[in-house]
């Protein structure tokens, strides 16, 4: 499966933060759409691996906490200076 687009929390259009995003759009599965970001956590945890970032080098996402024990995902880290989940187009 790949994240092709992302939304963002609403007030943060322009964040540079993966814990800002609200959800994120998964192709290539039986039900593509948008998913909460603490849904796609959650698949990640019980399937590793199983999601990519649809934008060259095709980093896994991988789940994450954040200080607030808030769930997100994020990209594997890459030689790239932003996260490759934030260059996906926003809607």
């Amino acid at each position: 499966m790949k994240a092709t687009k992302i939304k963002m929390k609403p007030g943060c259009a322009n964040s540079t933060k993966t814990t800002e995003i609200d959800q994120i759009y998964i192709e290539g599965c039986s039900n593509p759409g948008y998913y909460k970001k603490a849904d796609i956590y959650d698949h990640l945890k019980s399937h590793p691996n199983s999601i990519y970032v649809d934008i060259s080098p095709y980093p896994d996402l991988i789940p994450a906490l954040s200080s607030n024990y808030e769930k997100y995902v994020r990209s594997e880290p890459n030689d790239t200076p932003s996260d490759n989940l934030l260059k996906l187009p926003r809607s």
